[in-house]
């Protein structure tokens, strides 16, 4: 397994576009959310250790701050020819058995995982009402196997600040995990 950590796309950054299907085929876009005070982009997939290890709290996570008002999307952009786990079949029994209750959407051409320089799953991206990139980087500092509890402490302080109008802190961690798995 090699460990792969986030590009860091520049703060500041627009958030790319896409038009991307989600689990029952509709297509889910970025301008679904312009009346969204934030906007988390997760680049996931379903059988990377890293995203299984988040996975319970993250959806909790994504429930509290969806009642809150902050819109979230699940990318899986892995080359499913040979990832056949994380086919659009797969994904959507994963959604339906974890409960997601954020859209998981299948990125076939990998063109909006490169748009966003995304590079490992899971990668985290928060976008404020402007879709200006204001946070990348990981949920905490837990990893499969480091004994370090799951808090999504570096993530929820991010979504918190920028959900409260606050200056969101420049100091971020890049995420770590499994690389995208490109074609």
């Amino acid at each position: 397994m090699t460990l792969t950590a986030s590009e860091m796309l520049p703060l500041g950054t627009k958030a790319p576009d896409f038009n991307l299907p989600d689990t029952e085929g509709n297509i889910v876009s970025l301008s679904d959310f312009n009346e969204s005070q934030a906007l988390l982009v997760i680049f996931m997939c379903n059988h990377c250790p890293f995203v299984k290890h988040i996975l319970d709290p993250m959806i909790e996570l994504a429930k509290e701050y969806q009642a809150k008002g902050a819109a979230i999307i699940g990318i899986n952009s892995n080359d499913v020819d040979n990832y056949p786990e994380d086919s659009q079949d797969m994904m959507a029994k994963l959604a339906t058995e974890a409960g997601f209750t954020f859209p998981y959407l299948y990125d076939e051409t990998q063109e909006i995982a490169k748009a966003y320089r995304a590079a490992c799953t899971p990668d985290f991206f928060l976008f404020d009402s402007d879709k200006t990139l204001v946070y990348r980087g990981q949920m905490d500092d837990s990893r499969p196997g480091n004994g370090i509890p799951i808090t999504g402490a570096d993530l929820t302080a991010a979504i918190d600040a920028l959900l409260e109008g606050r200056q969101v802190s420049q100091e971020q961690k890049p995420s770590i995990g499994c690389n995208i798995k490109w074609k």
